[in-house]
């Protein structure tokens, strides 16, 4: 995805990051799109079509690259729980690179919005959780995960953990002392990523 853009589409998808995440999808209008990027509105229709096509455009290009980074894993020479780690450090630090385009799509799901009922997105969604599948009964086919691991559950565990720690940002940020916004990327770099890795472990593997 990220290879058939040029510069323009890719300054247009940048600008309707930004404005669909400060001002929503429905309170953005192409309009404001072309105005913020300095181009044309007949250039945005020309390049994207619709508003809709637009946000699925988005939608591709900031979550596709994963995709090869999660392929590229599974061929990696690692045991399995370096690989579950490895794996949910490439989750978090996506995630907390592309911020916007995970508060557009959290809005976008909660308001029911039948923009993200594309097939498209749920073929990524699909192919992650093929790629976590492999990792996994690679694990289990080794000794080394448990045989009765929910694996359609593993990745909700590692989203919602990260999303709950930054939907009540000012909270964690008070209650740890993180007074930069340094120091609390650094904390999710660190601290919550090995959270989230100890509690995965602890799903998959034996130990007690």
């Amino acid at each position: 995805m990220e290879n058939s853009l040029n510069e323009k589409q890719i300054q247009i998808l940048q600008v309707a990051e930004k404005l669909f995440a400060e001002k929503g999808f429905d309170g953005t209008s192409i309009r404001d799109i072309s105005k913020e990027a300095k181009i044309n509105v007949a250039m945005v229709s020309y390049y994207f079509g619709s508003k809709e096509k637009l946000l699925e455009s988005l939608v591709l290009y900031k979550t596709s690259s994963l995709k090869e980074l999660l392929s590229d894993l599974i061929d990696e020479q690692l045991e399995p729980v370096e690989k579950m780690y490895k794996l949910i450090d490439l989750y978090v630090n996506r995630l907390n690179c592309n911020q916007g385009i995970y508060r557009i799509l959290h809005f976008e799901l909660a308001s029911k919005k039948r923009v993200l009922e594309l097939e498209s997105f749920s073929d990524i969604k699909k192919t992650n959780l093929r790629s976590l599948e492999i990792i996994i009964k690679e694990g289990q086919a080794k000794g080394v995960f448990r045989k009765d691991v929910t694996i359609e559950l593993i990745t909700p565990t590692i989203l919602g953990t990260f999303f709950h720690f930054q939907m009540n940002k000012p909270f964690f940020e008070n209650l740890l002392d993180l007074k930069t916004e340094e120091e609390y990327n650094t904390y999710i770099k660190t601290t919550l990523t090995m959270h989230i890795q100890q509690t995965i472990k602890a799903l998959l593997t034996y130990e007690s």
